[in-house]
């Protein structure tokens, strides 16, 4: 997690649900919209700021996928993993907004394409630890992400808001 005194170089809210439909395509002339669903597991979104460095993301990873904030049938708290759950990996550029004014504005946001390659190493990431985790690749969990740079639309089933902020 970030420390006192230094830059956040990511920003991270964590959503557990039991289910999630997200529009990865919008609709053009030639074609409907794309949707990926996940069923119960995690949808994470991530925003990325300026200084942002790939050296961050297997810390990220390795935090995201392993807090236990996933609660069994017996009451017990697990990871994702061992859950084991569904992810979908949302890019969310407005965790990076502040306000001035009655306005928000995102110019600590890493630029749209460190913010691209970050995102990408990050979904390789996830999905190189997920695959690794035997229990989870055993129960035909599934990894879904967004579109970098897309309009994210998103329809969300939660069972309580059980929501966490992290920054990196």
């Amino acid at each position: 997690m970030a420390e006192a005194g230094r830059e956040v170089a990511a920003r991270v809210v964590l959503q557990q649900c039991l289910y999630a439909k997200l529009q990865v395509k919008p609709p053009d002339r030639d074609s409907e919209a794309e949707w990926v669903e996940i069923k119960r597991g995690m949808v994470v979104y991530v925003c990325f700021f300026k200084g942002a460095e790939n050296a961050i993301i297997p810390k990220m990873v390795t935090s995201l996928l392993n807090v236990k904030l996933s609660e069994t049938d017996t009451g017990k708290y697990v990871s994702i993993k061992d859950l084991p759950g569904d992810v979908l990996v949302v890019p969310q550029a407005t965790l990076g907004g502040k306000t001035k004014g009655r306005c928000m504005q995102y110019h600590s946001n890493a630029g749209k394409e460190q913010g691209m390659e970050l995102y990408a190493q990050f979904i390789v990431q996830c999905q190189q630890e997920l695959g690794a985790h035997p229990t989870w690749t055993e129960a035909g969990a599934v990894l879904h992400h967004g579109t970098y740079g897309n309009r994210q639309v998103l329809q969300l089933n939660t069972n309580g808001p059980y929501t966490h902020l992290l920054e990196f």
